[in-house]
C-alpha cells in the first residue's frame, strides 16, 4: 500500500472515466513486444482413494503449496493463510475448490510457454508422488458431489459462493467442480483489440468444441462433451456469454468500459479483507454511493478487481482472455496457445479467419453457443457442413500463422507442431470428451474411475 499522501500505481483514487479505459488502452503494444500467457487448472487427489484433498490435512493442499518452495516459489499469504505462490514462471493459484491453477509468465513463444507448462508439471509431480497425490486434466470432476468437496480460505471465494444461488442453478459447480486452460494475448492498438475479440469470440465455440474433455457428472455420462462450458450458460447471465455488442459497430474500449461498469460487483479489497459488495453497482461506487462503503471512492486497483469478476467467452483486461476450453492433457496445454497465436498473432491468419466469420447473424453465435456443449464437432457450422468441416480450415489459418510466425526452437522447429493435437481431433470429429465415452462403454466397463489412470498427468 501507498503511504498517505502517495497515489501511484492501483492505489491512485479514480477521478474520471479516462482512467478507466485507460486500463485498456495500456494494452496496446507494437508486435515485437506481445507475448503469451498460458494459464491451466487441474484437480487435485489423494492417490490412497481418488478423493479431494482438503486446505488443512496432512498432504493437503497447503502442504502442496509449501512444496512448492523447494523449486524457488514464494509464499503470498491471506489472513495467515498462504493462497498462491509467486515465481519466475508466473503465479500458483487456488480455485475454490483446490484446483491448482499455474497463470504462467508472458512469454514470447509456444515453446517457452510449453516448456513453463511442462516445468510447472513436472514440479507438481515431483512434490505429488512425496505428498501421495495426483493431477487430473479433465475439465469437471467426474465422480464428486459438491458436498464431498472442500472450500479454500480465500475471502473472495466465500462472498461468490453466497451470491452465486441468487443467480443462477451452476454457479456453485463452476466454482467448485470446474477446470479451464485459458490463452492470454496481447493487441496492438484499438482497432486491432476490435478485430481479435471479433474472431476469437466467433471462433470461440469451435475452441470450445476442439478441447471438449468433461463428459461424466458422478460417475456417469451427463449429455454434454463440455459441460463445463454448457454450467456458463446458467452460471449468471449479468456477467457471462458471447457478448453481441462486440460485433456492433463502435465497439471499442469505451463500450467494453460501459458493459464492464454494468456487471455488477462482487467485492472490495480494503485492508487485507473482503467487503462483500454482491450485486451493487460500480456506477455507484463511482459517485461514492456505495453502500458497503459510502463516501467512498474506487481506486484503480478496484476497477482491475472488478474487471476479473466478468466471466464472458473473452475477456477484456488490458490484454485478450481466450476462456472457451476444458481442462485438459498437457499437449492440450500447449495446443490452445498455439491454435490462437497462430489465428491472431499474424495479420494474414488474422483476416483469413475474419472472412470465415464476419457474416455470420447473432443467432448464428447464440446458437453455437448453445449447441456446442452438447454436440461438439457435430454441431452445425454457420458456413455449412458441422463445425468438424470448420475446424481442418481454421486450423489450415492457425498452421500457416505460426508458419509465417517462423519463431524456432534450439531444434529448428517451428511453433506449427503444437496444433498437431488438435488436427488429430479434427481429423477423426472424436475429441477428448468422445474419446473417454467410448472407453466408458469399453475398456472401463463403466467405471468412471479408471479416469484416474487414463488422464492423470
Amino acid at each position: 500500500m501507498s503511504n498517505p499522501g502517495t497515489t501511484t500505481g492501483d492505489d491512485a483514487p479514480i477521478e474520471n472515466r479516462d482512467q478507466l479505459v485507460g486500463v485498456f488502452q495500456a494494452g496496446n503494444k507494437p508486435a515485437a513486444d506481445w507475448r503469451i500467457g498460458t494459464e491451466h487448472e487441474k484437480f487435485v487427489y489423494r492417490l490412497s482413494d481418488h478423493g479431494a484433498p482438503s486446505y488443512e490435512e496432512p498432504g493437503g493442499i497447503r502442504d502442496l503449496l509449501k512444496g512448492m518452495e523447494a523449486f524457488g516459489w514464494e509464499p503470498v499469504y491471506e489472513g495467515g493463510n498462504v493462497i498462491a505462490m509467486k515465481g519466475a514462471d508466473g503465479a500458483i493459484s487456488l480455485e475454490p475448490a483446490g484446483q491448482f491453477e499455474l497463470s504462467g509468465a508472458p512469454l514470447e513463444t509456444i515453446h517457452e510457454t510449453c516448456a513453463e507448462s511442462n516445468r510447472h508439471l513436472a514440479q507438481c509431480r515431483e512434490v505429488g508422488d512425496r505428498l501421495g497425490i495426483g493431477f487430473l486434466g479433465v475439465g469437471f470432476w467426474p465422480d464428486k458431489t459438491r458436498a464431498e468437496l472442500p472450500v479454500m480460505p480465500k475471502g473472495r471465494y466465500v462472498i461468490m459462493r453466497s451470491h452465486m444461488p441468487r443467480v443462477g442453478s451452476l454457479g456453485l459447480d463452476m466454482m467448485l467442480r470446474t477446470c479451464t486452460i485459458q490463452t492470454n494475448l496481447d493487441y496492438a492498438s484499438e482497432a486491432d483489440m476490435v478485430m481479435k475479440f471479433r474472431v476469437s469470440m466467433a471462433l470461440q465455440p469451435l475452441a470450445t468444441a476442439l478441447f471438449a474433455n468433461s463428459p461424466f457428472t458422478e460417475g456417469k455420462p451427463n449429455g454434454f462433451k463440455s459441460f463445463r462450458s454448457h454450467i456458463w450458460t446458467d452460471t449468471d447471465p449479468a456477467r457471462t456469454g458471447t457478448l453481441p455488442f462486440v460485433f456492433e459497430d463502435g465497439f471499442g474500449f469505451e463500450r467494453y468500459t460501459d458493459y464492464a461498469l454494468d456487471v455488477p460487483m462482487y467485492f472490495v479489497y480494503r485492508d487485507g479483507k473482503y467487503i462483500d459488495a454482491a450485486g451493487l453497482s460500480f456506477r455507484d461506487f463511482l459517485d461514492g454511493k456505495l453502500s458497503v462503503l459510502p463516501g467512498e471512492k474506487p481506486r484503480l486497483g478496484d476497477w482491475k478487481d472488478h474487471l476479473s469478476t466478468a466471466f464472458p467467452e473473452v475477456r477484456l483486461k488490458g490484454y485478450l482472455e481466450m476462456r472457451g476450453a476444458d481442462g485438459g492433457r498437457w499437449d492440450q496445454i500447449c495446443a490452445l496457445p498455439a491454435f490462437w497465436v497462430g489465428l491472431l498473432y499474424d495479420d494474414v491468419a488474422l483476416d483469413a479467419a475474419w472472412q470465415l466469420v464476419k457474416g455470420w447473424s447473432h443467432a448464428d453465435h447464440d446458437r453455437l453457443r448453445a449447441e456446442v456443449p452438447r454436440l461438439g464437432l457435430q454441431a452445425a457450422s454457420p458456413n455449412g457442413g458441422s463445425l468438424q468441416d470448420l475446424a481442418k480450415q481454421v486450423l489450415g489459418i492457425a498452421d500457416a500463422g505460426l508458419g509465417r510466425r517462423a519463431r524456432l526452437n534450439r531444434m529448428g522447429d517451428t511453433e506449427q507442431g503444437f496444433l498437431n493435437p488438435l488436427r488429430e481431433v479434427a481429423a477423426s470429429g472424436k475429441t477428448n470428451a468422445d474419446r473417454m465415452l467410448a472407453l466408458y462403454e469399453g475398456a472401463w466397463g463403466g467405471d468412471v474411475a479408471n479416469v484416474y489412470a487414463s488422464e492423470s498427468y
